[in-house]
């Protein structure tokens, strides 16, 4: 905070104590407070709620408020504690690093943000808790934070000098043959659901539905990701080209709103903020404490297929990448397949995709044509194997089947008395701790592929593969998907472009976990730039043909420009009403969420009123 601001901020504070005393009259005041403060309090600052304060939120809470400390403090020392060396130890197990409040799953972003502990901590175990925690931050005027999973690459589940509502121990689950939400009777049918608390990962959702309950709901590929972060940012998965998003899969919600209330949020209840529940983002609008998302009848089988191909030389994996193109076109535009394949360096193309609803011996015949056309020329080579593999859906997220048949496609978390169904895919192990260089995506509307625009396409994927490897999730496009999928992804906040999109494009480059206070730690800065300007170059080529393309809210450029378009399009004005509606004195803030405009880049300074 400037000086200046501080001056006049501290200029009102003398009304404090006897404001904070009006206990009901400040939360039904609090958009006075806020405006007349124009800033947030950090500790130390005149008006910081002092311990006699913070014991009485402890009380509430039931003894669940922790005072945060940065997690490798203890690693300075000349002998380091335990505490250091456990959390070094497990600084690769994304189920140990969820489990400290004081970790986030990225250590930072270059020139962006680094991951730093909340001051305290509500480790919330029901709505009442996360009741208590909002209550107190609108009262004493503190910037909240909102973490469950953990995994926001934007830093948004992150904040130092801030109060933190840790959802991550209510992770309850429950099924339903026949759910109908509050207050729709005889408007909507019964439909077999999930309820989901907030703190769960979608290991446990997909552990109860899928393993236990035989059936399938919509969630996220990497299994220690929370539930509830994602639905609130759009929510794809590995098979979003036949179920469509988790958004769109959302039926209910309870959310705490900044005036402390608990809210159900639904079609028939509150549906503005419901409608924006489904894809605005996360920490915006409230603290969702459950949600309860359609579930749907489990096919017979998953599988996957994948492969890696090395061309000979430049002009051979540019025809290596129209083959692949005019390939997925016509043989996995459907609902059937998911997933991704990637342009690597040294002219490498790798696939790496997901199927549901055929066996084996189909998806092997429907990769025939592409395998035979690569053996039978000799400027292409297999650098890894093909592999085309189906398994009975039900043991898709089974870990005993994985750890008996391919424990080299899974991680298990590790430790002594640690559930025995956490397991996360290999290939996402990477992802832990890591610190972002750049990170950019762009929907991919349908029309590249259509043959008129196609050699367009191959010319931009091309050209970004020559700056830095690129990604094309496939199931983060909804275009080829059944139309009631589409139709029910039209009714959520998530952008529009979304729907005609064949593929979500991702760039990004990274390096080791550098948490603040590691020892012999330090982020390499200049290679970090340089790799971002890499990315940045890459993603210009792929807008040359998709201008004006959108951004996947949680996989996306830090620094996005224009940010309220390309995360929400047209549907931003629409989420800033039930911003206004529902939060109107910006308690809650998200670098580049909704009405954040209204505030300093760290959160604590209003910009206007």
């Amino acid at each position: 905070m400037k000086r200046r601001d501080l001056l006049k901020a501290a200029a009102t504070l003398p009304l404090l104590p006897l404001l904070m005393r009006s206990g009901t009259t400040l939360a039904r005041g609090a958009g006075t407070l806020a405006t007349t403060l124009h800033s947030r309090l950090r500790p130390g600052q005149p008006g910081w709620p002092a311990a006699t304060e913070w014991e009485r939120l402890k009380q509430r809470v039931g003894g669940r408020l922790l005072k945060l400390e940065p997690p490798f403090a203890s690693c300075s020392a000349p002998q380091p504690g335990n505490a250091c060396t456990e959390v070094l130890k497990q600084l690769d197990n994304p189920f140990a690093v969820g489990d400290n409040p004081a970790l986030t799953q990225t250590s930072g972003w270059a020139d962006a943000w680094t991951s730093q502990p909340s001051a305290y901590a509500v480790a919330a175990e029901s709505a009442a808790d996360v009741v208590a925690a909002v209550d107190f931050a609108r009262k004493h005027h503190l910037r909240l934070v909102v973490k469950g999973g953990g995994h926001s690459y934007q830093g948004t589940s992150d904040a130092p000098d801030s109060l933190l509502v840790w959802t991550r121990h209510m992770n309850q689950l429950s099924l339903h043959d026949a759910f109908v939400p509050q207050g729709c009777a005889g408007h909507v049918a019964p439909q077999t659901a999930v309820s989901v608390q907030a703190g769960a990962m979608w290991i446990d959702a997909y552990h109860a539905v899928t393993t236990q309950g035989g059936r399938y709901v919509q969630g996220g590929g990497c299994t220690t990701v929370g539930v509830a972060g994602l639905v609130q940012s759009g929510g794809f998965g590995s098979f979003s080209k036949r179920w469509g998003t988790a958004a769109s899969n959302l039926l209910e919600a309870e959310v705490v709103t900044a005036d402390g209330q608990v809210r159900i949020a639904n079609a028939c209840t509150n549906p503005e903020l419901f409608w924006g529940l489904k894809g605005g983002g996360g920490g915006s609008l409230g603290v969702v404490t459950r949600l309860t998302l359609r579930t749907f009848e489990l096919p017979k089988f998953f599988g996957g297929a994948s492969m890696a191909i090395k061309a000979a030389n430049a002009e051979a994996f540019r025809a290596l990448i129209t083959q692949a193109m005019t390939f997925y076109r016509e043989a996995l535009f459907n609902p059937h397949w998911g997933e991704q394949m990637a342009l690597r360096g040294g002219d490498t193309l790798a696939v790496s995709m997901v199927f549901q609803d055929l066996t084996q011996k189909q998806a092997e015949s429907v990769w025939a044509p592409f395998v035979a056309w690569v053996r039978a020329h000799p400027e292409y080579r297999f650098i890894q194997p093909v592999q085309i593999t189906a398994v009975p859906a039900r043991y898709f997220w089974d870990a005993e089947f994985f750890r008996k048949y391919a424990p080299q496609l899974i991680v298990s978390d590790n430790r002594p008395g640690a559930p025995h169904d956490h397991f996360v895919w290999a290939g996402d192990s990477k992802q832990v701790g890591w610190f972002l260089h750049g990170y950019q995506s762009a929907w991919l509307p349908a029309a590249l592929l259509q043959t008129g625009r196609q050699a367009r396409l191959t010319d931009a994927l091309f050209d970004a593969s020559q700056h830095w490897d690129l990604e094309l999730h496939f199931n983060k496009g909804l275009a080829g998907a059944p139309a009631d999928m589409i139709t029910a992804a039209r009714d959520t906040a998530t952008h529009p472009q979304v729907l005609d999109a064949f593929a979500l494009a991702l760039i990004g480059a990274y390096g080791p976990p550098a948490f603040p206070g590691m020892q012999g730690v330090t982020p390499d800065l200049p290679k970090a730039r340089r790799e971002a300007a890499a990315v940045d170059a890459a993603m210009t080529h792929l807008r040359t043909v998709a201008p004006g393309a959108g951004s996947y809210v949680s996989e996306s450029d830090y620094f996005l420009r224009d940010w309220q378009q390309g995360f929400w399009g047209g549907n931003y004005p629409r989420l800033a009403a039930a911003k206004r509606k529902y939060d109107p004195d910006g308690l809650f803030f998200v670098h580049h969420g909704v009405g954040s405009e209204d505030w300093s880049a760290d959160g604590f300074t209003r910009l206007r009123t």
